[in-house]
C-alpha cells in the first residue's frame, strides 16, 4: 500500500513539475524584468555627471512665473489678452508663437514688454478685434542661455447675440 502511494505522489509531483503554471495578469505589466528604472534616467534622479546637473538646475535658468489660463473662450469681435512674466539672470527673452509659428506685431495685434528690476520681464499680447482666424494654441516661451520655460494657451471663440 506504501508502495503505490508513493508511487501515486511521485507521478503526481511530476506531473505538476512537468506542466508550466500560467498566471493571469491584469492591467499593464512590466513585462520581464521587474527593474523599476526607467531606461535612460539615472536611479538618484540627478544627472550623471556634476556638470550637466549644474547646467539644468541652475537657479538663473528663464522660469515663467506667471501666465494666463489654459483656456480661453473668447466673443468675436472683443479683445483677448495673454500675459507672461518671466524671471532669470540675464533678464529672460520671450517670444509669442501661435500653433507653433512665432507671431509678429501687426494692426490688429500688438505686443507689449516691461522690463521689470535687473532680472524680470512682462509680456503682453493683445489682439482686437478678435475674429475666428484667431482661434489656436498660443504659447509664451522665456529663454535665456540657462534654460528655456514655455505656457501653453487654447482658445476658441464663442458668438455673443444680443
Amino acid at each position: 500500500m506504501q508502495v503505490k502511494c508513493l508511487i501515486v505522489c511521485l507521478a503526481l509531483g511530476l506531473l505538476m513539475l512537468a506542466t508550466p503554471i500560467c498566471e493571469a495578469r491584469r492591467g499593464r505589466g512590466r513585462g520581464r524584468t521587474k527593474s523599476r528604472v526607467q531606461i535612460g534616467l539615472p536611479i538618484t534622479g540627478k544627472y550623471r555627471d556634476p556638470e550637466s546637473d549644474q547646467y539644468y538646475n541652475n537657479n538663473n535658468g528663464a522660469k515663467i512665473l506667471q501666465a494666463s489660463h489654459f483656456d480661453l473662450e473668447y466673443v468675436l469681435g472683443h479683445k483677448i489678452a495673454f500675459l507672461c512674466v518671466a524671471k532669470g539672470n540675464p533678464r529672460p527673452h520671450i517670444t509669442w508663437y501661435k500653433d507653433g509659428a512665432e507671431i509678429y506685431q501687426h494692426l490688429y495685434m500688438h505686443v507689449h514688454e516691461w522690463r521689470i528690476g535687473d532680472d524680470k520681464v512682462k509680456s503682453k499680447i493683445e489682439i482686437d478685434p478678435a475674429t475666428q482666424m484667431d482661434a489656436g494654441l498660443y504659447e509664451c516661451t522665456a529663454d535665456n542661455m540657462y534654460s528655456i520655460d514655455r505656457r501653453s494657451f487654447k482658445t476658441d471663440f464663442s458668438i455673443a447675440f444680443d
